[in-house]
């Protein structure tokens, strides 16, 4: 598999606080990275960066060797990098479908397959969320409106699709049931980048993890091996991960 999104030397400083510190990796088509760490580690800002809601201070964004570093966010979606957010921010007026169609319609740019409506017809279908295109986005329940997150990125047609602790807030049986369709979505060949503090649910997900702290790359590697390692057993299993079954 060739590289999709190669991250080169990131910096990212806030006042004071370095966020963000001499951060390289890659991914891989196709490839599933699941990121850990603990609250403040600079997760979220890591795919701030890449996704161009902020700029770094230093380095290199990449995506199938075109570079992104200086374009804002929604030229980075129309390029084919989506995300979905921590807290779920749907038109909440609109319907299912009518917030899917707004990805399907300013997000792809010139890369759109088909024509708008069938492309958030698919993506509802993807995110298991098909059935109840026609309810009002505000009246959903939390894992639909996480489900909703994900389809309104889907409609974008990404090639590369950042998860934000999408697990958060869902109880058990929800994790599951949402895992199975990032399974789904992944088969499609989508690439993915997930930071989670469920670490069982990146576990049936991702090809290979990668620890942060501080701002820094603690360790990557094959997922079993990275949270078993006794640094990042010591750093993140005490207070911040929940390691689930």
């Amino acid at each position: 598999m060739g590289a999709l999104l190669e991250v080169v030397d990131l910096w990212k400083r806030f006042g004071a606080l370095q966020v963000v510190e001499d951060f390289s990796f890659v991914v891989a088509e196709g490839e599933a990275l699941g990121i850990v760490g603990p609250n403040g580690a600079g997760k979220t800002t890591l795919l701030n960066l890449v996704a161009g809601d902020l700029r770094p201070d230093r380095g290199s964004i990449s995506l199938a060797g075109d570079d992104l570093t200086k374009l804002p966010a929604h030229v980075r979606c129309h390029r084919g990098v989506a995300r979905t957010a921590q807290i779920p921010r749907p038109f909440e007026g609109l319907t299912v479908f009518e917030n899917a169609l707004v990805g399907s319609t300013f997000g792809t740019s010139g890369r759109l397959q088909g024509n708008r409506d069938a492309a958030a017809i698919d993506a509802l279908e993807q995110a298991g969320m098909l059935g109840k295109a026609n309810v009002v986005a505000g009246a959903l329940t939390l894992l639909d409106r996480k489900r909703l997150e994900l389809a309104r990125a889907l409609a974008t047609q990404p090639r590369l699709l950042l998860l934000d602790e999408i697990a958060g807030g869902l109880t058990e049986a929800e994790v599951l049931e949402l895992v199975e369709t990032i399974k789904r979505i992944r088969a499609t060949g989508v690439s993915i980048v997930w930071i989670e503090h469920i670490v069982h649910a990146l576990l049936r997900v991702v090809d290979r993890m990668m620890a942060v702290d501080a701002g820094r790359k603690l360790i990557e590697g094959d997922p079993l091996e990275v949270m078993a390692s006794d640094e990042v057993r010591s750093v993140y299993l005490g207070d911040d991960i929940e390691a689930g079954p």
